[in-house]
């Protein structure tokens, strides 16, 4: 005797009890409902079964005329209702006609017949509804309701009551039911598209503040290591405070990595400043830095802190030649002004976001630095979206300038971008 295979008695348990460990963390959303299709509207023609057995059982004049116009109007109701789920196809011309179709067969059949062919009026209702959108739902389904009444009274009536207010309550309920499917549908993929734009709103926030922190804090500790391997021979007092400045900025770093990684990090234009002077001093580059105006609101400090640290760090990699840089706040009651200055030829190849070597000109004279790549074009972002610029170039006397300005009130949305 063959031996039947019984192990999907215990199969089954422990693959039930992961779906519902999963159904419980959230993997599973059983409640989530596909967008509704033709198919729901379906089981709403067992409606007509009355008319079809009236036709089964020879209470139907010219059964051959009611059997064709039952086989025209499920054929319409069909046609319609699975073209009334799609837009471009709801609100074509096609369906539109097929539309007044079933009207029309539905007028024909119950004006004929009368009795359970009345019932078409909330069939015709149903698809009415699932086509038709907006303010003009409300007077068709009426104007259906009032067909429906009167001929239903001529041929039934009293009972005409019931089918004016079925064929009413069916178009103006299935309207909406799909209206508000489609307006849940659309807040869903409009849910969607908020979070793809968070993540990448972060993404960017992250590589922006990776970009500059890394840039100066890895331009200072070369400079300082650069200014400590050249005092260690003759001045070893001075080369190991070149050294310890170097663990400083690198503790100030770690820091500086972990608050950009959480989202907190809010720069401060007093900091940036104090941290220009030491690394400018570090590379041999005096520095001269002059401030003016009333106290700055922190969001407009935090983007002048990263315009300082940007461009000292452009100064300090790529301004060859470069002897004395001067940073200068200037503020209003309306507007702050920042301009940073060197006196460097900006030669020496950059990442793309310092002074770029100049090219030869045709007269064979050295063209005038250029500044180009993420650094400086990721804080002209910023800033304009503040409501202010950033420009950059080569300035009247030689050298490099950088020139921010800002409303004194900065919008608060880029104080995290």
């Amino acid at each position: 005797m063959r031996r039947i295979d019984k192990s999907w008695k215990t199969d089954w348990k422990p693959r039930r009890a992961e779906w519902r460990a999963r159904k419980k963390a959230g993997e599973i959303d059983t409640a989530r409902l596909g967008p509704p299709n033709g198919f729901a509207m379906l089981p709403w023609l067992l409606m007509g079964m009355g008319a079809f057995s009236h036709l089964l059982q020879g209470k139907t004049d010219n059964p051959w005329i009611g059997g064709i116009s039952l086989f025209i109007f499920n054929s319409l109701y069909i046609y319609v209702v699975f073209r009334a789920f799609d837009k471009r196809s709801r609100e074509s011309t096609s369906t539109r006609v097929a539309l007044v179709g079933l009207g029309l067969i539905t007028g024909f059949m119950s004006v004929r017949y009368g009795g359970p062919w009345l019932l078409f009026w909330m069939l015709l209702a149903l698809a009415t509804g699932s086509v038709l959108r907006g303010r003009h739902v409300g007077r068709a389904m009426l104007a259906l309701a009032v067909t429906a009444g009167v001929i239903a009274g001529v041929k039934d009536g009293w009972g005409a009551i019931n089918v004016a207010y079925g064929t009413l309550i069916s178009g103006l309920v299935t309207s909406a039911i799909l209206t508000l499917a489609e307006t849940v549908q659309e807040l869903r993929e409009t849910r969607q598209e908020l979070a793809r734009t968070a993540v990448e709103k972060e993404r960017l926030r992250f590589s922006r503040d990776l970009h500059d922190l890394l840039g100066h804090t890895l331009s200072v500790i070369v400079v300082k290591s650069e200014a400590a391997r050249r005092l260690a021979p003759r001045n070893l007092e001075a080369a190991l405070s070149q050294v310890t400045d170097i663990e400083s900025v690198g503790r100030q770093a770690l820091t500086e990595i972990r608050e950009a990684v959480t989202g907190y990090r809010e720069g401060s234009l007093t900091t940036e400043l104090d941290g220009a002077r030491s690394a400018l001093s570090a590379a041999g580059i005096e520095p001269v830095v002059r401030q003016s105006g009333p106290p700055l609101e922190p969001q407009t400090e935090a983007l002048l802190g990263w315009v300082v640290r940007e461009a000292v760090t452009n100064v300090v990699r790529h301004g060859s030649g470069t002897t004395r840089c001067t940073i200068a706040v200037e503020g209003t009651r309306e507007q702050v002004r920042l301009e940073i200055t060197d006196d460097g030829r900006g030669e020496g190849a950059g990442d793309g976001a310092g002074h770029g070597a100049g090219a030869d000109s045709a007269d064979g004279t050295a063209a005038a630095p250029t500044r180009t790549g993420t650094g400086l074009k990721g804080l002209t972002e910023r800033l304009a979206t503040a409501g202010g610029s950033l420009t950059s170039g080569p300035g009247p006397h030689g050298g490099f300038v950088v020139t921010a300005q800002l409303p004194v009130t900065a919008r608060e949305s880029t104080a995290a971008a």
